[in-house]
């Protein structure tokens, strides 16, 4: 089952009116000890579903820092690569500069893709911190109706055994399922299947986008943003030089100036 479906159900459950099962049931005693089994079963369920939750966070969160920091490392790459480029163009080297500028593209383009899957794996987070705080918040509520549905079958099982000795044999009657789609937990469940259905067709729409995000790379749009940011890299490699080159200039003049009046004399 998926975690979302786990999620809908964990919350259907914890939402779920079970004094109206019990005092609609034909049987509720029978009822009573029925619901008391689904939620344990389903409560033992909820404690596994966040058990791996908090595992998978954890893989996903080391996925983010490894992705962060390749992006980091393709922006130095792009950087040290197009530097090498604006030397070899001052120095009369156009073509190998060329090159070099082409490798800061490359460098650019990967950057823009791991900086994509960063804030698709910020999304999964993000996703599965919400999936876990309703989790634990609707594992609470069950053992919180565990404990309740506990507590009234000890004492209709107390009065029960008190009357039941000269009641006629009862009927055997059907296990109540409390996810049974006749039930009004039943139609909760339908409604949060069809939320499932759409979040699936989201997360597929999200997925294709992403692909075409990976294919893309050479698409307009990125082929101008990998420009941009590579005449911004040398926009601010040009403005550091130039005022390197204007306190270096101030403190030579001295020594420009002693030599021209050597050479006169």
């Amino acid at each position: 089952m998926s975690q979302q479906g786990i999620v809908g159900r964990v919350m259907q459950l914890a939402r779920a009116n079970v004094n109206a099962v019990i005092d609609s049931a034909e049987d509720p005693q029978v009822t009573l000890d029925d619901l008391v089994f689904d939620y344990r079963a389903h409560i033992a369920g909820a404690e596994q579903a966040i058990t791996q939750t908090v595992a998978n966070l954890r893989m996903i969160e080391q996925d983010l820092k490894e992705d962060s920091r390749a992006a980091q490392q393709w922006g130095k790459k792009a950087q040290a690569a197009s530097k090498k480029a604006d030397e070899l163009r001052a120095a009369g080297h156009k073509k190998d500069a060329d090159k070099f500028d082409d490798l800061a593209r490359v460098a650019l383009e990967r950057q823009l893709t791991v900086q994509n899957d960063v804030a698709t794996i910020q999304h999964t987070i993000d996703a599965q911190n919400e999936s876990l705080a309703k989790l634990k918040s609707g594992l609470d509520q069950m053992k919180g109706k565990l404990s309740d549905l506990r507590r009234k079958g000890n004492g209709r099982a107390a009065r029960s055994r008190t009357g039941r000795a000269n009641s006629r044999p009862r009927k055997t009657t059907r296990r109540i399922d409390i996810l049974d789609p006749a039930s009004e937990v039943g139609r909760f469940e339908e409604k949060v299947q069809r939320e499932e259905a759409r979040l699936g067709q989201r997360g597929r729409l999200a997925a294709s986008s992403l692909d075409e995000q990976f294919d893309g790379l050479a698409e307009p749009g990125n082929r101008a943003e990998v420009d941009r940011r590579l005449q911004a890299l040398k926009a601010a490699r040009g403005s550091a030089a130039r005022g390197t080159a204007t306190g270096a200039s101030a403190g030579r003049r001295p020594a420009h100036a002693g030599r021209a009046k050597a050479g006169v004399r």
